[in-house]
């Protein structure tokens, strides 16, 4: 499981690309905990591609800061839905500190 920290401002985003599994059924999950007002989490839409039979597709989330002074803890986790007793195929961990922009 990879482990990630990024500092935002309030209104700033955050691009993060996992690799996706969807032919074999896998789909991402996220739980936001500590400051859940913090940040707000979003799929990014995607355009639709002509890839292999079981190619792994790319997903994109995008994170943004909302409330300055806040910290959340993103969990990602690539998960079959219909198997909920299974491990998570893929986990990734986001950690985010909104931070306050001063002016200069």
């Amino acid at each position: 499981m990879e482990v990630r920290e990024v500092a935002l401002a309030a209104g700033e985003s955050y691009e993060l690309r996992l690799a996706g599994r969807g032919a074999r059924g896998y789909v991402w999950t996220w739980q936001v905990t500590g400051d859940e007002d913090a940040v707000s989490v979003t799929e990014a839409p995607h355009a639709p591609v002509r890839a292999a039979p079981g190619a792994a597709l790319e997903r994109t989330y995008v994170v943004r800061g909302r409330c300055p002074g806040g910290r959340a803890r993103i969990r990602f986790a690539q998960v079959r839905p219909p198997y909920p007793q299974e491990a998570p195929y893929d986990e990734f961990v986001l950690e985010v500190e909104v931070v306050e922009v001063t002016a200069s």
